[in-house]
């Protein structure tokens, strides 16, 4: 008898199981088959709802599966409980992401961008800074993140200065060899032709080579606004004020906050999402006439 109440226990206990997999796997199912249909359609505001449904299935998804199967909040909290924490939390999240992505990760974003792009006219200009400069700059970018951090605290300090001066370093680099290829994207046919309308390397700069320049400098510029926001946090893992990211992650890890540290996470994926959209709709209104925006 008790061998039977086992057995009968197991089969119960694998058809629970097997019912539970199975709503998850419905309804992964049916928002995939939603947006394959959805993305096959000629209409805009369709092609905008897809990545929204796909968002919501995967948050859907992780609360079931994590009230189903019972997965500790240690482990992983739900999406709900992420929530509740970041309306509970505002002022803190608030706080840490003005010292981190407005004074870290914006400041040293623009004047890294901007550097590279000075730099690159300066190296279009000089074969020897082509020769030289580049090979360094390939050099630099590839230091890890975990070396540069440390130095640049020693540097400049705790504060918000430090953040920035690492994200200049992380997103020069990107940006530069971006810039450097798209003032060579013109050919010599279009450069004769300016050469024939007695414009100088200036003139020829501005209305030419700039112009064609840009898809390759915002390719770059897309690529540094994740590395800009990733830098600023992981400097603030080598001393910060008490405010910050990177400073409340590390700070929630010792408490086993979870839900905190998840918050964070959520901020910094929203922000570093709005901040590549903004910079992909310049991208768009800048550069209308490339084949790449007709769409």
């Amino acid at each position: 008898m008790i061998g039977l109440a086992v057995q009968g226990a197991l089969i119960l206990a694998g058809f629970v199981l097997d019912l539970r997999l199975g709503l998850v796997l419905m309804l992964w199912f049916g928002a995939w088959t939603l947006n394959a249909g959805l993305a096959e359609t000629q209409s805009g505001l369709a092609r905008r709802i897809v990545p929204v449904i796909f968002g919501l299935a995967v948050l859907a998804l992780w609360e079931m599966s994590v009230k189903m199967w019972a997965i500790s909040p240690v482990i992983l909290p739900a999406p709900s409980a992420i929530w509740a924490q970041i309306t509970g939390s505002l002022p803190t999240l608030g706080a840490d992401f003005v010292q981190t992505f407005v004074k870290g990760a914006l400041s040293g974003y623009l004047l890294g961008c901007g550097a590279a792009v000075l730099t690159a006219v300066l190296i279009d200009r000089s074969p020897f800074l082509q020769r030289g400069l580049l090979p360094v700059g390939n050099f630099v970018a590839a230091l890890p993140i975990v070396g540069i951090a440390p130095i640049m605290v020693m540097w400049f300090g705790f504060d918000w200065q430090s953040k920035a001066a690492v994200v200049v370093v992380m997103v020069f680099f990107p940006v530069l060899v971006n810039m450097v290829a798209g003032l060579k994207a013109t050919d010599s046919m279009q450069r004769d032709l300016m050469a024939t309308y007695s414009a100088s390397y200036w003139q020829t700069l501005r209305k030419l080579r700039l112009p064609a320049a840009m898809p390759f400098l915002f390719n770059g510029l897309k690529i540094a606004t994740t590395l800009a926001l990733i830098g600023a946090i992981v400097a603030e893992f080598f001393g910060s004020p008490i405010v910050g990211m990177g400073f409340r992650i590390t700070a929630e890890i010792g408490r086993l906050g979870l839900p905190m540290i998840w918050a964070e996470i959520a901020v910094a994926a929203v922000a570093g999402s709005a901040f590549y959209g903004l910079v992909a709709l310049i991208e768009k209104r800048v550069t209308f006439w490339h084949p790449s925006q007709r769409h």
